[in-house]
């Protein structure tokens, strides 16, 4: 599990990267303005499509059946699975795109009332390019979710680089033909290569692709997955609730403070991608392996493992970020059209939604932890708890604290949604070691606030001996600071006898001398030639 998720994560940081890139591009070029509100706000349809029609077949019902006929040795069987989900998701993936293109003024009006007649429109022209994505990251998404029941994760790991690729690309050169509409376009070539690097994997893994529509409908493993499905994608209709009171409150804000909102989550979701998202996937198989054998303990073993593992990464790096948010975002997005009060409001933006970090990166190992146990009602349920209090706050915290306000009402609700999950998780799996749990998120807490004492400090000292007014300075303050702290986090986690370092180190050890190895055996076979 550790090297899956090591494979996923380095990908993740890959992407990641590429992603923080990308926000520079477009934070240089536009600024937090009208263009990027528009950008942003038409993904909102796009993504709950895919979300609702896609992620929730592939997390919570896809994977763990096709894992099942992979494990009982059906093969046959699985592969007639994924054709059949493929047939029907697109199926209804471009029916409900071409619906949502005819009626998208309409949509638009509801999405967006705090926006200009003008705006507004734009608007509704980004979406109807973009809703081409959903349907190629939908095909995607199938291939995706065999690789990973084929425990395959390179390739799909590569997939988010091939997405962000695109979207550069569209705003690298598109915009330069075709104007601003070309980061629409961006984002459909990113689609279309996420899909595209998947295919040959697949396709030598033994998947082959039938058109038998109505024949995949009588599916009995099709109907299962579409049963188990239903909940699971009406908990996603919640999350993406969350997102469009985001865009609809946002949209009535000063112009960019959607742009501003975005920019941030951005960057704190970069840890929860690369940490939290990438733990998940990779325990994921295991955990309904686990949960179809009736194997309890091990169940409870594995989860316990990865829930700290997750922790020993998350939290010393939302120390790091709520201590370094304004060098951060003066280094990453600090340029061209992206003044002084777009920093200023980012930076604040940014501290509120880092604090609930760890919530957000352990709810991926949480809901998927139920879905192995094909329970999909209970995260959905839990979810809409959490987005009645995401509401509520909004409402009380806009006028004061306009954008800041819809960033401490996602945090808020996240912690509460992670809090209710473990809570009912422990109820229901008694073999959870909460104990074991808990001492482990006091000593991580403790080595990172003393790595951040050290932080603070190293920031201090350089901003006295260099000049941070210039790029340079500022990445030296970022650089040295973030490195002085790891390294104290380090020497503290050692004193501490935190498992998890240890687990890192012995995993990044087996990981060098396999590779030695493995050029040793290469060298010989050359050598005997």
């Amino acid at each position: 599990m550790t090297a899956a998720a090591f494979i996923i994560a380095l990908a993740g940081i890959a992407s990641r990267v590429l992603g923080l890139v990308r926000d520079r591009i477009l934070a240089a070029q536009f600024g937090a303005g009208d263009t990027l509100d528009i950008y942003y706000a038409a993904f909102r349809i796009p993504d709950l499509l895919y979300n609702l029609l896609i992620l929730g077949a592939m997390s919570a019902a896809f994977i763990p059946v096709f894992t099942s006929l992979i494990s009982r040795e059906k093969k046959d069987d699985a592969w007639e699975l994924a054709s059949g989900i493929l047939n029907l998701q697109t199926l209804l993936l471009v029916i409900f795109s071409i619906i949502v293109a005819f009626f998208a003024p309409v949509i638009m009006r509801f999405l967006t009332p705090g926006f200009p007649i003008e705006k507004m429109e734009s608007v509704g022209v980004f979406t109807r390019i973009m809703l081409l994505s959903p349907i190629l990251l939908g095909i995607s998404a199938i291939y995706g979710g065999i690789l990973v029941s084929l425990k395959k994760f390179l390739i799909y790991s590569l997939a988010p680089l091939m997405y962000n690729i695109g979207i550069i690309v569209g705003a690298l050169f598109f915009v330069k033909f075709w104007g601003p509409i070309g980061l629409a376009w961006g984002v459909v070539l990113g689609a279309f290569l996420h899909m595209l690097i998947q295919y040959p994997a697949v396709k030598f893994s033994g998947f082959k692709f039938t058109l038998k529509l109505l024949h995949f409908a009588k599916n009995n493993d099709v109907r299962k997955v579409f049963y188990l499905m239903i909940p699971r994608t009406l908990g996603i209709a919640v999350t993406q609730i969350n997102l469009l009171v985001i865009t609809i409150f946002a949209s009535t804000l000063n112009s960019g403070s959607l742009s501003i909102f975005n920019f941030a989550n951005n960057i704190q979701s970069a840890p929860l991608g690369i940490f939290g998202i990438s733990f998940a996937v990779a325990v994921f198989p295991m955990l309904s392996s686990f949960a179809a054998k009736n194997e309890e303990k091990e169940f409870s073993k594995i989860f316990s493992e990865t829930f700290l593992k997750i922790l020993f990464f998350i939290i010393p790096i939302s120390v790091f970020i709520l201590i370094l948010r304004a060098q951060i975002v003066r280094v990453f997005l600090g340029s061209g059209k992206f003044d002084w009060e777009d920093t200023h409001l980012t930076v604040a933006t940014l501290g509120f939604l880092v604090l609930s970090l760890f919530a957000q990166s352990l709810i991926p190992l949480l809901t998927r932890s139920f879905y192995a146990l094909q329970n999909t009602k209970t995260p959905f349920y839990i979810a809409l708890v959490s987005e009645a209090i995401n509401i509520s706050l909004v409402i009380l915290l806009i006028d004061k604290f306009s954008v800041q306000g819809l960033a401490i009402a996602f945090s808020v609700s996240s912690i509460a949604n992670a809090s209710i999950l473990f809570f009912v998780l422990r109820l229901k799996h008694k073999l959870i070691e909460s104990g074991k749990i808990l001492l482990g998120f006091f000593k991580i807490s403790l080595a990172a606030v003393g790595a951040g004492g050290m932080i603070q400090m190293a920031k201090m000292a350089v901003a006295s001996a260099m000049n941070i007014d210039t790029f340079v300075g500022i990445f030296m303050q970022l650089f040295l600071a973030g490195f002085l702290g790891s390294v104290v986090f380090i020497y503290l986690c050692f004193r501490l006898d935190i498992e998890e370092l240890r687990h890192f180190q012995k995993s990044m050890t087996r990981k060098i001398f396999r590779a030695k190895d493995s050029i040793s055996e290469d060298t010989g076979e050359i050598s005997g030639i």
